[in-house]
């Protein structure tokens, strides 16, 4: 029978435990985003400044690379289910004390900077870690689709918590807003204090800084995997037009912070639309072209978004008399593309995790996770800096176009240059 097109839930009907863990991730992922959202508009309240801001991510991006990298160490040489809870505990401690802070009133920015980032490098170990058990739990045909529901909960964190964020900061304040994040993390310790017993493989190496480096050698022997990788990290660096949001929405589009809004969730709505209709998915076996495919669809909508870009400047802008948009045909066109971007990178994500859970061995598999959410985390800041000095130009679409042109290309020679990543097949994975 073929299969529908709607989003396959076979994995949460073949495990229990597996079905647990993802709705705790799931309903955890909310409380996350409330935090991520309020900690911004805390440290915008006490210092008035953008520069502050955007130093949450700076400061908690050499924890989290480490983290990344040590945890997946980790994550390959103890068990599994013990370490999940352990990272847990940290995050939802760190978590906690925010909240305690809030209610009493002692919050400083300083604290903010360094709470956050014991919390991002805590999560970063559960991820690694909890993408490694995956296939401990599921069998390797259902992997893609464990994939697509990571996708889906994943979306549903980052549409559903922002907003819920700041109605709840707006109505009840920081404090109420911590809270629900701690409580919400419950069901994330239920999933994971919930799930067996996960032993290391008995040849694993001991935690350290040669663990590390030997599983970043792996990465010289494994060419599909080192190429799903470098693909990525041609999306996120010349790919990501987020910065631009807020200049795009007073000088071009019009419409101000609700253009940039919109214009976010455009590209959350394209990846979670693409995720309720990923059940044939799991039927592609050349996960490698999929992947190149997917990746190439991404820098042509971003292509194209950037086109829309440079068309509206061309004949002056689509900024009214008072902000509002001119127009709506140029932002109607952005929000599609930018959904078209959301969806193909949701369908890489798809294929790129079930390469990364099924070809590479259990003895690494804590420490590729590791590695790719340290991709993941990078690549997109590197991209920001892309976009902000390309755009210091003075020519707000260049970022997109030119990128877009760059990822058509260099994706297009590095699948070409890689017979191995061209004829992958899911049924006889290889890393």
């Amino acid at each position: 029978m073929p299969r529908s097109h709607l989003l396959d839930v076979s994995p949460l009907r073949a495990n229990p435990a597996y079905a647990r863990m993802w709705s705790g991730q799931a309903i955890g992922g909310i409380g996350g985003q409330l935090t991520i959202v309020a900690v911004g508009l805390h440290i915008y309240e006490l210092t008035r400044s953008t520069l502050a801001v955007a130093l949450v991510g700076v400061i908690a991006l050499g924890p989290t690379v480490l983290a990344g990298l040590y945890g997946g160490a980790l994550a390959d040489a103890l068990d599994r289910r013990r370490l999940a809870i352990l990272a847990a505990s940290v995050a939802w401690a760190s978590t906690g004390t925010i909240a305690v802070l809030a209610w009493l009133g002692a919050e400083q920015v300083g604290t903010l900077y360094v709470l956050t980032a014991i919390t991002a490098a805590a999560s970063t170990v559960l991820s690694a870690t909890s993408a490694a058990i995956t296939p401990r739990l599921l069998p390797r045909e259902l992997l893609p689709a464990a994939s697509a529901l990571g996708g889906i909960s994943s979306g549903i964190a980052i549409t559903v918590g922002p907003a819920i964020a700041g109605v709840l900061v707006a109505a009840v304040g920081y404090a109420w807003t911590y809270s629900l994040d701690v409580v919400l993390f419950v069901a994330a310790f239920t999933g994971i204090v919930t799930l067996p017993a996960l032993a290391p493989d008995p040849s694993a190496s001991r935690p350290g800084l040669r663990s590390v480096t030997d599983g970043l050698r792996f990465l010289t022997r494994a060419p599909n995997i080192r190429m799903n990788f470098l693909v990525d990290i041609v999306a996120m660096v010349f790919g990501q037009p987020r910065v631009l949001f807020p200049a795009l929405a007073a000088l071009v589009l019009g419409g101000g912070p609700v253009t940039v809004g919109l214009l976010t969730a455009s590209f959350a709505a394209g990846a979670l639309l693409s995720g309720l209709f990923s059940g044939r998915l799991g039927e592609v076996r050349a996960h490698g072209r999929a992947i190149g495919f997917a990746v190439e669809a991404y820098g042509a909508a971003i292509l194209g978004f950037g086109l829309v870009v440079a068309f509206s400047m061309l004949l002056g802008g689509n900024v009214g008399s008072h902000g509002e948009p001119a127009s709506t045909l140029p932002l109607v066109l952005a929000g599609l593309l930018l959904a078209a971007a959301g969806a193909a990178d949701n369908v890489s994500a798809v294929y790129r995790s079930t390469m990364l859970q099924a070809a590479v061995p259990d003895v690494y598999r804590g420490r590729l996770q590791g590695v790719f959410i340290v991709v993941v985390t990078g690549g997109p800041r590197i991209g920001d800096l892309y976009v902000g000095l390309t755009a210091s130009l003075g020519l707000l679409w260049l970022p997109p176009v030119a990128g877009g042109v760059l990822i058509l290309v260099l994706v297009a020679l590095l699948v070409a240059r890689s017979r191995s990543f061209r004829s992958y097949d899911s049924l006889a994975p290889q890393p």
